[in-house]
């Protein structure tokens, strides 16, 4: 039987792909190269841009978390950022990590933000995570097409094999985000993290590139205008 990487022999009596001595073993990979390292490219679509985040962008992003409750940061690494001191403070700190954060502007104005994280171009995985939203952008179509628009860059672009998304277990919000987006659940790791002085169980959820193109169809038919009424109703629930 055909070995082209020199160890699969065959496969088992569950078709599991197996090596010369007859153990599983994955799927070989040979012409992989390792994904590409985001730079920071802007992405436009037709509600919003996202553009690499800047210190200066601490005066709307600070109007913007002003009309939020304190409880849209609870799940955030960080309380909900007062005044535009604060919040450059929290952009300085984002800037200054091995993190590459966006600004997702709406009519040229930074409503949120959000980060891709642990970036591991080797292995073709990373996160989009550090999701900030300001009023303006939760629970509408903009926000969906903000995810829509770094997931896009992280498989169409960057060429990565797997997208994650990490919540606190408890977070619902963020679940059921997840979920709607196309990510599948992958299991909690129990005592993960301390936040805040709180013990964290961390929610998995991943999306592979094999997923991605039925995905992206999914988020595209749903974004597309003839989906919404002149009220910007929706005519198709985006479900999974």
């Amino acid at each position: 039987m055909t070995r082209a990487d020199g160890q699969l022999a065959g496969s088992d009596e569950r078709g599991w792909r197996t090596n010369r001595h007859g153990q599983p073993v994955g799927v070989p990979v040979p012409q992989w190269a390792g994904a590409l390292a985001p730079t920071g490219a802007t992405l436009t679509g037709r509600l919003v841009t996202l553009r690499p985040l800047e210190v200066g962008d601490g005066a709307d992003l600070a109007a913007a978390y002003e009309r939020q409750s304190d409880a849209h940061w609870t799940y955030l690494p960080v309380d909900r950022p007062v005044g535009e001191r604060a919040t450059r403070a929290v952009l300085e700190s984002a800037l200054a990590g091995p993190n590459v954060p966006y600004a997702v502007l709406l009519d040229e104005v930074a409503a949120g933000m959000l980060s891709l994280m642990r970036i591991d171009e080797r292995n073709g995985v990373i996160e989009i995570g550090w999701v900030a939203f300001g009023p303006a952008l939760q629970r509408t179509a903009a926000s969906t097409e903000a995810q829509r628009l770094l997931m896009g860059h992280v498989f169409d672009d960057l060429g990565h094999r797997r997208l994650e998304w990490k919540c606190d277990a408890l977070n619902e919000p963020s679940m059921r985000a997840a979920e709607r987006l196309g990510y599948t659940f992958e299991g909690v790791f129990r005592q993960h993290v301390v936040v805040k002085g709180r013990s964290r169980d961390t929610a998995w959820w991943a999306m592979t590139d094999g997923q991605w193109p039925a995905v992206r169809a999914r988020l595209d038919a749903w974004l597309d205008p003839s989906n919404f009424d002149e009220a910007g109703r929706q005519s198709m629930a985006l479900g999974t």
